[in-house]
C-alpha cells in the first residue's frame, strides 16, 4: 500500500496537469508508426533463443535494495558504463575520463541533490541559481547548461531558456556517471565541458524488499521516503520510489517542499528479451532565494539570513518522464536496444531577482520578472551492437539513430520596468508589481535527427582502437506570438572521436584521445531570430591519461591531462563595436587526478583534485577586450576528500572536505569571489540488521561562502549554513 500522507495536498489535482494534448501525443507515440517501426526488430527476433552470455549482449543490471549496513557494490574502474561509450566498456577500456558515483557513496556523503553528488567528482563545481533550475555546473573551464549536458537514464534533457529542473533529488538514483570533456560524438551538440548521466534505480528479480526512511533536521527539514522492489511473477518485476521533503529554509521566508515519484515495471518474456516501462514525476518548490547584495562592493556576514525577494514570490518546477525500453539479444554476436521516451516540464517564476545596495543602507530591487515555461519532448533511440571480425581482428561496433521533437512555449513580462527600495537590514517583502502584461510571447519547435556509430577494435592483445562518429541535423522554428512573426534555421553538426588504449597489465591502462564537440551560441531551443543566423560553435580536445587498480583491487588511481579549444564564440567586431561576429575563441588546459583506497581497519579514502587554466584567446564585448581573461565562474583549482571508517559491525562514520578556488564574477576579471572549503560529516548506528539511525552534519564549521553570483558580481548566492539531519532507515 502506498502511504498517501507522502503526497502533498492537491497533488492529484495539481495546477500542473498532463493536459489532453500531452496525453494524446504520448499515446499516439506509443501506438503509432514510429514505435511499431522501432519495435519491429524486437518482434521479428523475439524467439526463445538460449544464447550464451557474451560481451556483446546488452544486459540490464540487477539492483538490490540494501540497508545502510550492507555494501551495495560501488562502481570502480572495472564496472562497465554506457555513458563514456555505448560499447559498454569499463573505464579501464575507455579513452576518456569517466567517473561513476554509486548510491551508497551518495548516501554516505550527505548528497541530497544530484549536483551535490556530482561536485564530489574531480573538476566540476556548482553554479546553480533558481533561474537555471538550481542545476548548472562548471566543468573543464566551460560553464552552464550550454556546455555541461545532463542526461536522465541516457536521455538528453534539452535545455529550454538555460534551465534544467530534473531530477528532483537522489533518493531514486542508482548511480551517476560523469564523462568529462567533449562528448558530442555520443550525445549531440552542447557537451564540451562534461556529460552527467543520472541512472535511476531499476527493477530486480527476487524477493520483494522494502526500505522506509524518516528524517528530521535543522530548519524544520522533514523527509518521508519509500524504496520498494522485487519480482511479482517469474517474468515480471518492479521498482517504486517515493520521496517527500519539506523545509522552512535557511533564509527568511525560505519555505521549500518537493515530491519525487519513480516507478518502473519490467517484463522478461524470454531470457533474450525484456521490456521496461518507467515513469518519473517530480514536483518542487525550492526556497525563493535570489542572492545577497554586496554593500559597497563587500560581503556583510550579518545579511546572511536576509531574503530580499517579494513576499508573494513563486518558484515552482514540475517534471514528468515516461520511457519504454526494449532490450533483446538476437544471437551470441548481435544485440539491440530501443528507448522511446516522453518528457514534459512546466516551470513558474514570479520574483524580484536583482538587488543593488544604495547609500543609506538601502537596497534597490529590480528585475521584477514573471515567467512560465511549458516544454514537451518526444524521442526515440535505436541501437544495434555487433561483435565481429575486422581484418581478422576482434571488433565490436554500435550503430544507431535517434530522433527528438521538442516544443517550448514561454510567457513572461520582460518589459516590466518597476523597481522599489527596501531597507538593507530588513528582509524584503511586499508584493510583486508589474507594468508589463504577462502573456504568451514565443512558441518554439525543434526537430533533431542523428546517425551515430562507434567501434572498438583490438589491434593487439594489449592495444585497442576506439573510434566514433556522429552527424546531427536540427531544424528550429521560432514563432513570435506577440508580433506574429516566424523564423527558422537548419543546423548540422559533425563530430568524431578517436582514441587508443594500451593495457600495460590487466590493471593498468594508458590512453590518448582526440574528440570534437559543437554548441549553439545559446540554447538551441530558445535562440532568438537574431541568434539563428549564427553557426554552431566548435570545440576540440586532446587528452592523455593513465588508470590503474592496485592492492588486489583495494585501490585505484587515475591521472588525466587535456587541452580544449572552442572556436566561433560570438564576439564584438573590433572594427565595428556595433556588430557581432563569430570570431571569439576560448582555450582550456588542465590536469585531474583521483584516488580511491580501501585501507586496513575498515578505513576508506576517496580523494581527487583538479587544476585548470581557462582563458579567452580572442573575445571582445561591450567595447572591452577580454583576451587573456579567465571566464567567470571558473575556479583554477578544486579538490575533494572523504574519509570513512566502520567500527565493529554496528557503527560507521565519515567526514570530508570540498575545496573550490576563487573565481571571477565577470569577464573583465574585476570582481573576485573568494575560495571556500566546506566540511561535512556523518555517523550511522546499525541498531539491528534492518534498522539504522543516521546523523548528517553539513558545513560543520559554518563557513560563509558564495557558490555563484549575478548583477555583475554585486549579488552573491550563498551556500547553506551549518545544519544537521537525523534519519531512521528500516528495511523489510
Amino acid at each position: 500500500m502506498i502511504p498517501y500522507a507522502l503526497f502533498p495536498p492537491g497533488f492529484l489535482h495539481s495546477s500542473f496537469e498532463w493536459n489532453d494534448m500531452s496525453r494524446n501525443t504520448f499515446l499516439n507515440a506509443l501506438t503509432g508508426k514510429p514505435l511499431r517501426a522501432s519495435l519491429a526488430p524486437c518482434v521479428l527476433f523475439a524467439m526463445p533463443l538460449h544464447a550464451a552470455e557474451s560481451d556483446g549482449a546488452l544486459a540490464l543490471p540487477s539492483t538490490a535494495i540494501t540497508s545502510a549496513a550492507e555494501n551495495a557494490g560501488q562502481p570502480d574502474l572495472r564496472t562497465p558504463t554506457t555513458t563514456g561509450s555505448r560499447l559498454n566498456l569499463t573505464p579501464l577500456e575507455t579513452p576518456a575520463s569517466v567517473t561513476s558515483i554509486g548510491s551508497d557513496q551518495i548516501q554516505k556523503r550527505n548528497n541530497a541533490t544530484v549536483q551535490e553528488a556530482v561536485t564530489r567528482s574531480p573538476g566540476i563545481t556548482f553554479i546553480g541559481t533558481p533561474g537555471n533550475g538550481g542545476t548548472a555546473l562548471s566543468a573543464r573551464g566551460f560553464t552552464g547548461h550550454s556546455s555541461t549536458m545532463q542526461l536522465y537514464d541516457g536521455n538528453r534533457l534539452y535545455v529550454g531558456a538555460g534551465t534544467v529542473t530534473f531530477p528532483v533529488d537522489t533518493w531514486s538514483v542508482d548511480r551517476i556517471d560523469i564523462l568529462r570533456g567533449p562528448a558530442s560524438v555520443l550525445y549531440g551538440e552542447g557537451a564540451t565541458g562534461a556529460v552527467v548521466n543520472v541512472v535511476p534505480k531499476k527493477p530486480f528479480e527476487g524477493e520483494i524488499r522494502n526500505r522506509i526512511r524518516l528524517g528530521y533536521g535543522s530548519d524544520d527539514r522533514r523527509q518521508a521516503a519509500l524504496d520498494s522492489g522485487g519480482s511479482l511473477t517469474d517474468t515480471l518485476s518492479y521498482r517504486l520510489n517515493l520521496n517527500r521533503q519539506a523545509s522552512n529554509g535557511w533564509v527568511d521566508r525560505g519555505d521549500a517542499e518537493s515530491l519525487a515519484v519513480s516507478a518502473a515495471l519490467r517484463w522478461e518474456p524470454t531470457e533474450n528479451l525484456s521490456f521496461t516501462l518507467s515513469h518519473d514525476y517530480g514536483d518542487q518548490e525550492p526556497q525563493q532565494y535570489f542572492g545577497t547584495p554586496l554593500v559597497d562592493g563587500h560581503y556583510r556576514e550579518h545579511l546572511r539570513d536576509n531574503n530580499y525577494n517579494v513576499a508573494d514570490a513563486t518558484v515552482h518546477y514540475n517534471d514528468q518522464s515516461t520511457r519504454l525500453v526494449s532490450d533483446w539479444t538476437i544471437n551470441d554476436n548481435l544485440s539491440a536496444s530501443n528507448q522511446l521516451y516522453f518528457l514534459k516540464t512546466q516551470r513558474r517564476w514570479r520574483n524580484a531577482e536583482t538587488y543593488t545596495w544604495q547609500p543609506g543602507d538601502l537596497v534597490e530591487r529590480s528585475d521584477f520578472i514573471s515567467i512560465k515555461h511549458t516544454q514537451e519532448q518526444i524521442g526515440d533511440r535505436q541501437t544495434f551492437t555487433l561483435k565481429h571480425s575486422l581484418f581478422g581482428l576482434d571488433s565490436r561496433t554500435v550503430v544507431g539513430a535517434d530522433y527528438n521533437s521538442i516544443r517550448f512555449t514561454r510567457k513572461h513580462d520582460f518589459g516590466n520596468t518597476y523597481s522599489d527600495v527596501v531597507p538593507l537590514g530588513g528582509s524584503g517583502g511586499g508584493e510583486y508589481v508589474s507594468n508589463d502584461p504577462y502573456r504568451s510571447r514565443e512558441g518554439n519547435k525543434a526537430r533533431q535527427f542523428s546517425l551515430f556509430a562507434e567501434n572498438r577494435t583490438a589491434l593487439t592483445e594489449q592495444l585497442s582502437l576506439i573510434t566514433g562518429a556522429r552527424r546531427d541535423q536540427v531544424h528550429l522554428d521560432r514563432n513570435d506570438l506577440l508580433n506574429d512573426s516566424r523564423s527558422d534555421r537548419s543546423l548540422t553538426g559533425n563530430n568524431w572521436r578517436a582514441g587508443l588504449v594500451f593495457a600495460v597489465t590487466d590493471n593498468l591502462s594508458l590512453y590518448g584521445q582526440y574528440a570534437t564537440s559543437t554548441e549553439g551560441v545559446s540554447n538551441l531551443l530558445t535562440l532568438s531570430a537574431a541568434q539563428q543566423v549564427w553557426d554552431l560553435s566548435t570545440a576540440k580536445q586532446t587528452e592523455l591519461g593513465i588508470k590503474q587498480q592496485f592492492l588486489d583491487g583495494n585501490g585505484e588511481w587515475t591521472l588525466a591531462a587535456y587541452h580544449i579549444v572552442k572556436k566561433k564564440l560570438l564576439s564584438t567586431d573590433p572594427l565595428n563595436p556595433t556588430l557581432q561576429q563569430q570570431i571569439g575563441q576560448q582555450s582550456s588546459d588542465g590536469i585531474e587526478a583521483t584516488l580511491e583506497l580501501r585501507l586496513p581497519y575498515e578505513v576508506q579514502l576517496s580523494a581527487n583534485a583538479s587544476w585548470v587554466r581557462a582563458e579567452y584567446d580572442e573575445f571582445e564585448g561591450n567595447g572591452n577586450d577580454y583576451k587573456g581573461n579567465r571566464p567567470f565562474d571558473v575556479p583554477r583549482r578544486s579538490a575533494n576528500l572523504w574519509l570513512s571508517k566502520d567500527f565493529a559491525e554496528r557503527f560507521s562514520a565519515g567526514a570530508g572536505a570540498r575545496y573550490v578556488d576563487s573565481r571571477y564574477a565577470d569577464n573583465a576579471n574585476t570582481v573576485n569571489v573568494p575560495s571556500y572549503t566546506v566540511v561535512d560529516a556523518n555517523f550511522d548506528w546499525h541498531l539491528q540488521p534492518d534498522l539504522t539511525l543516521g546523523l548528517q552534519l553539513n558545513n560543520l564549521f559554518d563557513r560563509q561562502y558564495a557558490t555563484t553570483t549575478s548583477n555583475n558580481g554585486q549579488q552573491w548566492y550563498l551556500g547553506e549554513p551549518r545544519s544537521f539531519f537525523v534519519t531512521a532507515d528500516y528495511s523489510f
